[in-house]
């Protein structure tokens, strides 16, 4: 680690701490040369295989920006889209891995985003699945519907009248 003021090339960790959540370090930092004191950050790179096979670094933003499309027109904010994009990596980054298929990446987007929009669900899983026929719709259709039943059944409260 090159020093900031006078580049000598070595410095000394006077303190580490865990920032972000754990997902980085935060290090305090003194250069022998010049004396002074400076902090740094150390993250782990999160890498993506397309399936082409190139790596690219993972960015919340391409997330961002692939889920907006999908929802396009419907009531979904800029600070929920950002939120699920923090949930999608949160998700990826506990699997521990280094490199993650994009494939991966696209899994981990259906759970919050079925949570948060259903319409939006379907346009994006309908791109992502690769739906070729009307009855692939109806069938994920069926299924949000059996979901969503399934849950108001245990939500539902029981009732002492007969």
């Amino acid at each position: 680690m090159y020093c900031p003021y006078c580049r000598h090339p070595d410095s000394r960790v006077i303190d580490s701490r865990t920032a972000d959540d754990g997902v980085a370090i935060r290090r305090r930092r003194s250069c022998p040369e010049c004396g002074r004191r400076f902090t740094t950050q150390e993250t782990v790179i999160l890498m993506v295989i397309k399936r082409s096979g190139v790596t690219e670094p993972f960015n919340r933003d391409k997330i961002v920006r692939g889920v907006r499309r999908a929802c396009q027109g419907r009531p979904v904010s800029d600070d929920q889209l950002a939120i699920l994009a923090q949930q999608v990596e949160d998700v990826i980054r506990s699997r521990g891995l280094g490199e993650v298929p994009s494939q991966e990446v696209g899994l981990a987007i259906l759970g919050p985003l079925r949570a948060l929009d259903e319409v939006a669900y379907l346009r994006f899983a309908s791109v992502y699945r690769g739906f070729e026929s009307l009855a692939d719709f109806e069938a994920e259709i069926a299924a949000l519907r059996a979901k969503r039943e399934g849950a108001a059944a245990l939500v539902a409260p029981a009732s002492g009248y007969t």
